[in-house]
């Protein structure tokens, strides 16, 4: 069931369409790039490991 809701398509444009105020706008646009900024962490965690391993020679 996780997996499901990991690839369901999400349509930003039509969520702040039927928006009930400003302030459900910003929390969308912030909640879809979350996802992003979680992936670029992870990316940069991972890159800066490599880079001390390889440094430390192991």
């Amino acid at each position: 069931m996780k997996l499901i809701s990991l690839l369901q398509k999400v349509d930003v444009a039509e969520k702040i369409k039927e928006a009930p105020d400003s302030s459900y706008q910003i929390g969308v646009i912030i909640g879809s790039f979350i996802p992003f900024l979680v992936l670029i962490g992870l990316a940069y965690w991972m890159y800066n490991s490599a880079k001390k391993r390889d440094k430390n020679g192991y």
